[in-house]
């Protein structure tokens, strides 16, 4: 495979160890549609600039291969007629702000793009596992509901579901026909419920889990920025010092924002067991799942570029000049564009 126009740079990316399901920022290109052979083994990734580019290869000592969706055809030169048409489908994938398993539910229909695997659309077995702290404590009114106790006795989140839809205590199915009635479903139709109930706060649990580990890194990145204001070669040039504000202002709130965003799902999520009924229960989920292509989009462009920072400064955390150089090529382009999606999606809240 020829070289030309691959960008052979560790740009945006998270170690290559990590589940790509389980990924804000990557899909794996074998689970979607294309004919293209030497597609079948790339990734379509969020570069720092939070651009969409095809990643071809991505190892310890060659980096990240990344191409434009433009340039591809000059990347796979034999495969003219099929690069076509796949070109097509990968730039209509390109457009989108995230690929998070849930964002890629709503956005890959919306599309109209089949993926070849449902499994594709899920997060592994481990990332689940990994959040049932997470869970238990959307789980926690289900299980009192049930059970009348807590969720320390369950090791994950599958246990937690499978416990709850096959009961083995009388007064646990007696609370069950109960849950039921409130719902207005049959008893047959509880397993359904749970399953549909489980993966909606496992999305939450998902994306709060990845707000938690950005968030920190984001405070730790703010901290590092400003003390350019410190240093002799840069502190009295003013055009950079509201540069410098203006990106902790934005980052501050989006930060706030989205941690809103949060507690609004949770006193929507308390009103259902307040008052528990189909209708409710739908609503929560409307209320959640129509914030999972924002919510993606901005938690995927502060990872990618959290990431990348780590990745840069994490060992020598660099002279005034290399972070100046930093923030203007890496750290701007796209923030505006993360602020104004935030700003717009927390307005929609009730």
């Amino acid at each position: 495979m020829p070289d030309e126009g691959v960008a052979a740079r560790s740009q945006g990316t998270r170690s290559v160890s990590e589940n790509p399901r389980d990924s804000l920022h990557k899909l794996p290109l074998a689970d979607i549609p294309l004919e293209t052979p030497g597609l079948r083994k790339a990734c379509m990734i969020k570069n720092v600039q939070l651009e969409s580019v095809v990643e071809l290869f991505n190892d310890e000592r060659s980096g990240s291969g990344q191409v434009a969706v433009r340039q591809l055809g000059s990347i796979f030169p034999a495969d003219k007629a099929t690069i076509t048409r796949d070109s097509i489908l990968l730039s209509r994938l390109a457009s989108l702000n995230s690929f998070d398993v849930y964002s890629l539910r709503l956005e890959l229909r919306r599309l109209d793009i089949q993926v070849n695997d449902v499994a594709a659309l899920k997060l592994s077995e481990e990332k689940r596992r990994e959040l049932t702290t997470y869970m238990k404590s959307f789980t926690l009114p289900l299980i009192q509901q049930v059970f009348g106790n807590g969720t320390d006795q369950f090791n994950d989140v599958f246990e937690i579901i499978n416990a709850i839809a096959k009961p083995n205590r009388d007064e646990a199915i007696n609370n069950l026909r109960r849950l039921a009635d409130g719902l207005n479903i049959t008893i047959q139709d509880i397993p359904e419920f749970l399953e549909d109930y489980g993966d909606v706060f496992l999305s939450l649990a998902y994306f709060r889990s990845c707000l938690d580990r950005i968030v920190p890194e984001i405070h730790e990145f703010l901290g590092w920025m400003m003390e350019i204001k410190n240093s002799w070669q840069h502190g009295k040039d003013r055009p950079l010092m509201r540069t410098l504000d203006q990106i902790q202002g934005s980052l501050n709130d989006i930060t706030a924002s989205i941690t809103g965003r949060f507690e609004y799902f949770d006193r929507r999520s308390q009103r259902f067991w307040e008052q528990i009924d189909a209708a409710t229960f739908r609503q929560v989920k409307e209320a959640i799942t129509s914030h999972h292509v924002t919510i993606g989009g901005v938690l995927c462009g502060l990872a990618v570029k959290m990431s990348l920072w780590k990745q840069r400064f994490g060992s020598n955390p660099g002279s005034p000049n290399r972070r100046v150089e930093f923030l203007k090529s890496e750290m701007i382009p796209g923030l505006d564009t993360l602020r104004t999606i935030e700003m717009q999606a927390s307005a929609t809240k009730d």
